[in-house]
């Protein structure tokens, strides 16, 4: 292991964060159950800081979703309208469960009124409604376009079989297994005031993320929402112990056998590589990381990963948006740390 990497990576961590460019950050870099680098920076005293992890939702929503497929509640060959009934007609009547679960679906990442929905603090249900109604982009099954629509409809599946709140499911068969004490689907226990507080950014990728709204990231409406897709709170701890459950699978959550399905890449012959779930595309977190690498990359300015050839896992949370953080922060500093366990 080159310590001299991981040093660098620290290095550029703390010189966005000394420079006011990234407020907060927090790092948690492990190989082999030894930690290489856990540290908090700039407004993140506590390495432990709680953060608004958008996208690195989603696998978890898929997690869960895979557990009701573990107790053949739902089968990944299952059409969507079976358990939606009002998600019907042409093309939708060919989307399965599977096509959700790899963003193969057809279905768009936002809806067009996406923007109108959050403006009037829209429940979740409205965009349910939203994306029964939706045209899709191309057939099912026939292409890979990312799509957090797809996976709103996991957890309203999830929630018409259990009969339950997502956010109590993913706690009661995710979370607290797995030892993620701080992670939450919404707020949870956690006050807004005691987070990470997302930074604004005049090029950032969705028009929340530009100024500060009633509707944006820091808003209650959206922390508490739960946005299967993008609504989760967590520290790096506890995203260092998801990523390992998947390395080394023991049973708690899901069988051994469907969590290496969910890092193992679905349809290959596709434009894109997807687990079930997970990215898997080669290239997306560290140059040097291996073919079998897995993690995912949240617009709010955050990234995790595990390579299972070297045990690696990399979390790295920060509040700057990823559309700029991401070559700047997030790419550089896993570069540094597939480098330093190769």
């Amino acid at each position: 292991m080159n310590r001299d990497r991981i040093e660098q990576a620290g290095a550029l961590i703390e010189k966005h964060t000394a420079s006011g460019e990234i407020t907060y950050a927090a790092v948690l870099i492990r190989q082999g159950g030894q930690d290489l680098l856990r540290r908090g920076y700039g407004k993140a005293k506590n390495p432990d800081t709680v953060f608004l992890l958008a996208s690195i939702t989603k696998p978890m929503t898929t997690t869960g979703f895979m557990v009701l497929a573990d107790r053949g509640q739902v089968s990944l060959s299952d059409p969507v309208r079976k358990f939606i009934p009002e998600f019907t007609g042409g093309d939708r009547d060919q989307v399965l469960v599977r096509h959700l679960l790899t963003h193969s679906s057809g279905l768009p990442d936002m809806l067009p009124e996406n923007v109108d929905l959050r403006k009037r603090h829209a429940p979740l249900k409205d965009f349910v409604a939203g994306t029964c109604k939706v045209p899709l982009l191309f057939k099912p099954g026939t292409q890979v376009k990312y799509q957090s629509m797809g996976i709103l409809l996991l957890a309203e599946i999830a929630e018409r079989i259990t009969r339950m709140r997502f956010r109590d499911f993913l706690r009661k068969e995710v979370f607290l297994p797995l030892g993620m004490t701080q992670t939450a689907l919404g707020l949870g226990q956690h006050k807004i005031p005691e987070t990470a507080e997302c930074q604004f950014a005049s090029d950032a990728q969705y028009p929340w993320a530009k100024q500060k709204t009633d509707y944006d990231w820091n808003s209650p409406y959206w922390r508490d929402l739960g946005a299967p897709w993008g609504g989760a709170h967590s520290t790096v701890s506890d995203i260092t112990r998801f990523l390992g459950f998947f390395l080394k699978p023991d049973g708690r959550v899901l069988k051994p056998s469907t969590a290496k399905a969910m890092v193992t890449v679905q349809a290959p012959l596709l434009n894109e590589p997807w687990g079930l779930g997970w990215m898997m595309k080669p290239g997306t977190f560290g140059k040097a990381c291996s073919l079998q690498t897995f993690g995912h990359y949240g617009a709010t300015g955050t990234v995790a990963w595990a390579d299972p050839r070297t045990q690696t896992t990399c979390v790295l949370l920060t509040t700057k948006p990823a559309s700029s953080s991401r070559t700047g922060a997030l790419g550089p500093v896993s570069d540094l740390v597939a480098e330093a366990v190769t």
